[in-house]
């Protein structure tokens, strides 16, 4: 029985979100699966990955093959890295302490990267808010511009005034005995 890590596909049309689940090969994509190992979400940027990194790396570690799109996404978690130096300490090539300092290392440069990006997206957001306020103040002002100098070059008309007469009411005035 090949056993897969995969996306399991979920959500409304043109806004998906995905699980990662260890399936059978076999099943059908979104059909029945082994364990639910976490959440990808491609809607926000960057993307959210919400992923159990020990279940994971568990499976891997047991031989189950991710997908391609999965494999992406391990590799960007640090999953794949991790058992690559796994795999190294167990041939003896590395130790205990090396492997952990050199994930260490790269956890720390990979979020460094993510927390500038997800800054990046924050400042560009910021600037295109201000920009279309700035374009949107001018637009006003050029319009109230034109409404005052319309409103000085023409003039006043003179206006009469009329006295208002007060109305009477027939339906109280007309006495009707009763």
């Amino acid at each position: 029985m090949p056993v897969k890590i995969r996306l399991q596909r979920h959500g409304k049309k043109d806004a998906a979100y995905f699980h990662v689940v260890v399936a059978d090969g076999r099943a059908p994509r979104d059909g029945k699966f082994i364990e639910k190992l976490g959440v990808y979400d491609p809607n926000t940027n960057p993307a959210t990955i919400d992923i159990n990194f020990d279940k994971i790396l568990d499976w891997v570690m047991k031989g189950a093959q991710p997908t391609d799109t999965c494999r992406a996404i391990l590799s960007y978690k640090g999953i794949m890295f991790k058992k690559h130096l796994l795999e190294g300490v167990r041939k003896g090539a590395l130790t205990e302490e090396q492997m952990e300092t050199k994930f260490k290392k790269w956890l720390e440069e990979k979020e460094g990267k993510i927390n500038s990006k997800k800054d990046n997206v924050a400042s560009i957001g910021n600037k295109k808010e201000s920009d279309r306020l700035k374009a949107e103040t001018t637009k006003k002002d050029s319009k109230a511009a034109k409404i005052a100098a319309k409103v000085a070059e023409t003039p006043v008309a003179e206006v009469k005034e009329t006295p208002i007469e007060p109305s009477v009411d027939t339906a109280e005035s007309t006495d009707t005995p009763t």
